[in-house]
């Protein structure tokens, strides 16, 4: 069950001997990490495309480059050859929760089946349909436009790593099943021939609804994509405001080359992840202003600060934490099996979620969701080294045989999410811009399902997705501060103590369940 600020999963890891660190020190594996998500820290990540400077016109304007715009654009122009897109992206293409995130492409559209029969009873069927059909469409689109983005349909391998979540594991077969999941039900040896850890004591593997792909390259090649078909793209052009003009919209934007002083190129980021939310005016003097003036806009921002002041109640950014370990040997990678390559996750409610590349490393992420007062974001909020440590301590109590493993990167950054767990729409400007948010961690498959919703609303008539309740209704919203901090921080504490407790829920939670908020990463 999903309730208030809590999500399907969120509180302490305490699986089997993880209370106390057990692997080796975590100092040295942690050592030489560079600060940056591995993805996007390689050769062949393309060069920045040229801001925007001066007035243009267009029929759609994107706002935003992550998964949710470039697959806007995308569909647009394949919808209408003719018709002028143009995108601008205040980094650049992928470079935020698209371009570091686990990778894990499912075919559900309501952050998994359980939230959707939940809040969307009498069109989860339908819901379950469309899922598959965007998973097969996304597959589609990566071998038409020869995208090399590792996408591999493995399957996901959730584990138990408590005697009491063998229980809800049992539950989440017997629903996936109901509703025609290839699922398979693994005890603790069938598990560990899958993937050797000591923790796991039983699994549940979905095999045919979670694709794993490789996330920068995915974003890049949609990039390509949009290019090859006509799309406009700029690149450091930040959208500073919307206003009315005319039948259309008029938006300001301010260009900066990268490289001079603009948080969005990564130079003077501290963080070094080309944040540009953290931009505030252009005190370097160096950005250049336009405007431009589109028929119709599509806002893809999701967590970052809306463009629209209604947003703001309903996502809130949370902060999500991973590590990349060097490439395994053969005989590291022995040792752990993994031969079918699923993305597997513990069913904690404070989870983790980890993957093999196609390079051979393990990424571990999650763990530690974090959202600070005022929804604030920060670059240096992005290296937390507490939960990096705790991370790495966790790595090694699931695989001791890898003890010798060190670290390549670590880092973090925010995702978006509302009190539902799943995406919500909307328009504004008498239907002229069309917005999506709150993917809350499950949009690389997600996000393509939403822009075809975006774009149905753009074109102004009832089509059968624009009728759907998840497209109609919106999520409760957050409340305002301190309120939001103060629910948010004891619902984390509250699901410490559950997971302490072998899942039992305390009176908050449970009167937050039947409010239905919720908080998730």
């Amino acid at each position: 069950m999903t309730g208030p600020f809590t999500g399907p999963r969120i509180g302490p890891f305490t699986g089997p001997r993880i209370g106390r660190r057990t692997g080796p020190p975590t100092g040295p594996a942690l050592a030489d990490a560079a600060r940056v998500p591995y993805w996007l820290d390689r050769p062949e990540r393309p060069d920045p495309l040229p801001p925007l400077y001066g007035g243009t016109d267009t029929d759609l304007l994107v706002v935003g480059g992550g998964y949710s715009g470039l697959w806007a654009a995308l569909l647009a122009k394949q919808d209408d050859p003719g018709r002028d897109v143009l995108l601008v992206e205040a980094g650049t293409c992928g470079w935020a929760a698209s371009g570091r995130n686990g990778g894990f492409c499912a075919a559900s559209l309501t952050h998994g089946l359980a939230n959707g029969v939940e809040r969307f009873p009498d069109e989860i069927d339908v819901l379950e349909r469309l899922g598959r059909e965007n998973l097969a469409a996304i597959e589609a689109t990566v071998e038409e436009y020869g995208i090399d983005c590792d996408f591999e349909r493995t399957g996901e391998l959730s584990v138990a790593v408590q005697p009491y979540q063998l229980a809800g594991l049992a539950e989440d077969a017997a629903l996936a099943r109901r509703y025609g999941h290839d699922v398979r039900l693994l005890d603790r040896a069938e598990v560990r021939a899958e993937v050797d850890s000591p923790t796991y004591l039983g699994g549940l593997w979905d095999r045919d609804r979670v694709a794993m792909l490789d996330p920068a390259r995915l974003a890049w090649g949609l990039r390509r994509a949009c290019r090859e078909l006509g799309v406009r793209v700029h690149e450091h052009t930040r959208v500073t405001g919307l206003r009315r003009d005319g039948a259309a919209l008029r938006a300001s934007t301010l260009g900066v080359p990268p490289g001079r002083g603009d948080p969005a190129s990564g130079h003077g980021d501290p963080g070094g992840h080309g944040d540009p939310a953290f931009r505030r005016g252009d005190p370097g003097g160096h950005g250049v202003p336009g405007s431009v003036r589109a028929r119709r806009v599509v806002l893809a921002t999701n967590a970052f600060p809306p463009l629209l002041r209604r947003l703001r109640a309903y996502v809130v950014p949370v902060y999500d934490y991973a590590l990349m370990t060097e490439p395994l040997t053969p005989q590291q990678r022995d040792a752990v099996g993994w031969r079918n390559r699923q993305g597997l996750a513990d069913t904690g409610n404070q989870f983790h979620y980890y993957r093999i590349t196609g390079d051979g490393r393990i990424l571990f992420g999650g763990y530690d969701a974090v959202y600070h007062h005022g929804n604030r974001m920060a670059p240096e909020l992005a290296q937390r080294p507490a939960t990096f440590t705790a991370l790495a301590a966790h790595f090694f109590t699931t695989f001791p045989q890898l003890a010798d493993v060190r670290f390549s990167h670590r880092w973090g950054g925010v995702i978006d999410t509302c009190t539902r767990f799943c995406p919500f729409f909307g328009t504004a400007y008498d239907g002229r811009l069309a917005y999506a948010a709150g993917y809350t961690g499950l949009g690389v498959g997600a996000t393509r399902f939403g822009a075809r919703v975006l774009l149905d609303l753009l074109a102004g008539e009832p089509t059968p997705l624009t009728r759907l309740d998840l497209v109609r209704r919106k999520p409760l919203p957050f409340p305002p501060e301190p309120l939001r901090t103060t629910g948010i921080q004891l619902t984390r504490w509250s699901l410490a103590r559950a997971d302490a407790h072998e899942g039992r829920r305390n009176l908050w939670l449970r009167t937050l369940d039947r409010l239905g908020l919720g908080f998730d990463s």
